[in-house]
């Protein structure tokens, strides 16, 4: 029992750190700009973050089959293209489904490809990265699309109070705690991650449900196009550009494990809700915008960092329990 505190301890400060690193950042932030802790401005942090917070939900999945998806950023512009030039003049409950099926589509080709080839999901995400952008530009032909004067004012509605893409990003959570929770794909994703031989043997449909997740992950990618076309009201050539880091970077801080086989439903929304308050947080205390790209580069790196000290951590708790259980066994079988 000795031996397992240290990392009882040492587990359970990594398991808590990205909410004590949200609130030294409120403090922080709220010490430099008055303006930051309002309720204005924290409300805007939520709004803010609803398009970051939905694709990394998607990206979670992915993650816990210690796979990835480097071309949710492009399911976003696809999603964006199709609603802000095919559907210009369309209802406005007809852009929500299109955008949906935009991304999952895009995110069932990528999820045949790994499956059906055997590809590495990096090199297929990365290759399927660069001919959906071309695909985008080449339909938008180069120039920038605007949102019909419909979903242009759902971005800026509200639901009892509550700003549109606030209330569809707590959907999409609510429908990624079902998957997780309440359906065996929560099972199937973490077992394929944390073994994914081991899974298969143990009757896992591994194929099916990995074609399955990057469909998912699509779907939520071409969601948050949908909300965050909605907050912009144009999308360029460069909409959705390096969200799959931020996504990436937002369900790693948030508990998410890159290696596969740990994580957890709210992991993506503490994630993104973290990084929206830095970005925002560098407005308010009016810092130099050079330095956000240096900023954003040290989340991510912070989220590599905790995540490999947990894993590694983990090892190291698994072996020490399976020692303290062999010298116990002997023991116990005596007379």
């Amino acid at each position: 029992m000795i031996r397992r505190l240290p990392f009882v301890v040492v587990s359970s400060a990594l398991q808590w750190a990205p909410a004590i690193i949200l609130l030294v950042l409120l403090l922080g932030f709220g010490g430099f700009s008055p303006r930051f802790l309002t309720i204005q401005n924290l409300g805007a942090i939520l709004a803010q973050s609803s398009w970051l917070v939905v694709v990394a939900l998607g990206m979670n999945l992915v993650l816990l089959t210690a796979g990835v998806d480097l071309s949710v950023g492009v399911a976003m512009y696809l999603a964006a293209v199709a609603v802000g030039l095919g559907l210009a003049g369309a209802p406005l409950w007809a852009c929500l489904p299109v955008a949906i099926l935009v991304g999952v589509l895009f995110g069932a080709a990528n999820g045949f490809i790994v499956v059906r080839f055997n590809l590495p999901p990096f090199i297929v995400t990365l290759a399927t990265t660069f001919a959906g952008r071309g695909l985008g530009i080449y339909f938008s032909a180069t120039k920038i699309v605007y949102a019909s004067t419909g979903v242009a004012a759902l971005g800026r509605a509200t639901v009892l109070g509550l700003p549109v893409p606030l209330v569809m990003a707590g959907l999409a959570v609510l429908l990624a705690w079902a998957l997780l929770r309440a359906t065996p794909l929560g099972v199937y994703v973490r077992s394929i991650g944390a073994n994914r031989e081991g899974a298969f043997r143990a009757g896992v449909p591994v194929a099916a449900v990995t074609w399955a997740t990057y469909a998912i992950s699509g779907g939520f990618a071409g969601l948050a196009g949908f909300v965050s076309l909605c907050q912009t009201s144009a999308a360029s050539a460069a909409f959705g550009q390096n969200a799959e880091f931020l996504a990436i970077a937002a369900a790693v801080l948030g508990g998410t494990s890159l290696f596969g086989g740990r994580g957890s439903w709210w992991a993506p929304v503490l994630g993104g809700v973290l990084i929206t308050t830095v970005q925002n947080g560098l407005v308010m205390v009016d810092a130099n915008p050079y330095a956000y790209p240096v900023i954003t580069g040290s989340v991510i790196f912070l989220a590599a960092l905790i995540d490999s000290v947990r894993t590694r951590l983990a090892a190291r708790f698994e072996r020490v329990s399976a020692g303290l259980e062999s010298d116990i066994k002997p023991k116990a079988s005596r007379p």
